[in-house]
């Protein structure tokens, strides 16, 4: 009886402990422990970035400023003053001033585009980043907006209840920052951003799972792959995955795949913000 009483308050506290992840922003789902070191990566996944783990040495570290230098990705406002002068804070200071100025927006319909939601969002002040992601558990999905300042992400609180594409949208401050893309990764000329539009990120992959099991379970649903790339270490549990399609809609078809079981984890799947760019071949040594 102690025992089964002992397992039945473990689950309860795994169920709270899922649940609660589940409402974090997931490019910042991975948790390293400090004891790994300080001069080591921070051990947070930068949403669409190929670099598995965000490194330290990036100048950023957790410190969140939207979008990286003048880079723009999706035609959002780039790296504003106001954010140059951020970067003189302590990233402690940073991230928490990065959150006052972030809202978390659920029930986002998969027909809503993050340029669609920014601009939405734009009558309540400056955005200077805005992040759409999958929620596997549902066929809605979730997104974070940062603002330029507190006041823009307190009145975008207002906006609960607006109506995008056919659901209404829930609006709450963030509990999480979102982290930078790696400007290196973002599309560099018109093609890449065709690229990008026809992209899907996917994360939660079992690391079991091949290049190939990716292809096939993507195929069947949503259409023909042109380029995929399966990523993952040894410092995580799970892997990443970039996932190129021939056609646009297949990458939106994709999108309604989060939560369905790949091997033997569920995926989540979110629009990319990076194109799959050709493997370097090396030069061969002599």
């Amino acid at each position: 009886m102690v025992a089964a009483q002992k397992e039945s308050v473990q689950n309860s506290e795994v169920n709270k402990l899922s649940d609660l992840l589940s409402k974090l922003n997931p490019s910042a789902k991975e948790f390293i422990p400090s004891s790994h070191g300080t001069n080591k990566p921070i051990g947070k996944l930068s949403a669409d970035a190929p670099c598995f783990v965000l490194p330290r040495e990036f100048g950023y570290q957790f410190v969140v400023n939207g979008w990286n230098q003048e880079v723009v990705a999706d035609g959002f406002m780039g790296f504003s003053k106001q954010n140059a002068k951020r970067r003189n804070r302590s990233p402690r200071a940073e991230r928490e001033d990065s959150i006052r100025r972030t809202i978390y927006v659920s029930d986002v319909d998969h027909n809503v585009t993050e340029e669609k939601l920014a601009e939405v969002f734009s009558t309540c002040g400056q955005v200077v980043d805005c992040r759409i992601c999958g929620d596997p558990r549902s066929i809605l999905r979730f997104a974070f907006i940062e603002f330029s300042d507190e006041a823009g992400a307190r009145a975008a609180l207002n906006l609960g209840g607006t109506v995008l594409g056919y659901y209404p949208v829930r609006v709450l401050p963030s509990k999480t920052a979102i982290l930078p893309v790696n400007p290196k990764f973002l599309p560099r000329s018109e093609d890449e951003k065709e690229m990008v539009v026809r992209t899907v990120y996917c994360t939660n992959i079992d690391k079991q799972v091949t290049e190939a099991d990716v292809k096939y379970f993507f195929e069947p649903l949503c259409g023909e792959v042109s380029r995929l790339r399966l990523l993952g270490d040894s410092m995580h549990s799970t892997c990443i995955a970039f996932v190129e399609f021939v056609r646009a809609e297949s990458a939106i078809l994709a999108l309604n795949c989060s939560g369905h079981i790949l091997g033997t984890l569920p995926i989540r799947v979110s629009p990319s913000k990076t194109p799959v760019r050709p493997r370097m071949t090396r030069a061969s040594s002599h």
